[in-house]
């Protein structure tokens, strides 16, 4: 398995990676895959990464803008999503340490990551790779006519903005 930086070919196995995440029904507020320009748009360029083996995508892993103020050109949030099939391999290990990698080498500050408390392990996957919890939001918003709630997790560079 190899990890690489996203092109515009790897989309649709993103988009069913993250359709895949969705179905879930923990990993995201969102009921439907985005679409390119949705997605596209709402990435940053910098750090979008796939994991890939026998030139199948995996999994990806990707930031999005947190707030288009400049005080905040350094805090993003965090994207990692494995393919059904891939799942228990490490790739999340994997593409999230890459992420920080990359996420630093961009002048990446603070990474956040807003997770479901019922995602367990993504809250354990970000803690062993120093996210702390910085907060509960409550009732942050509604899936399927279900309030749920937030876990507010950040990790902060030991790198950059020192």
């Amino acid at each position: 398995m190899i990890i690489r930086q996203f092109v515009e070919s790897d989309f649709l196995a993103v988009q069913n990676i993250y359709q895949q995440g969705i179905d879930t029904g923990n990993a995201t507020f969102q009921t439907k895959a985005k679409s390119w320009q949705q997605w596209n748009s709402s990435m940053l360029n910098c750090c979008r990464l796939v994991a890939v083996q026998r030139d199948q995508v995996l999994g990806w892993a990707g930031l999005s803008v947190v707030s288009s103020r400049e005080v905040y050109s350094g805090v993003a949030e965090v994207s990692v999503y494995v393919a059904n099939q891939a799942q228990g391999k490490g790739l999340r290990q994997a593409l999230l340490n890459a992420l920080i990698n990359e996420s630093e080498k961009s002048g990446i500050w603070t990474l956040q990551a807003s997770i479901f408390p019922e995602n367990t392990n993504s809250i354990a996957l970000h803690t062993r790779n120093g996210f702390r919890q910085v907060g509960n939001r409550e009732k942050l918003g509604q899936l399927h006519g279900v309030w749920r709630n937030v876990v507010l997790m950040e990790r902060r560079s030991a790198v950059v903005g020192l």
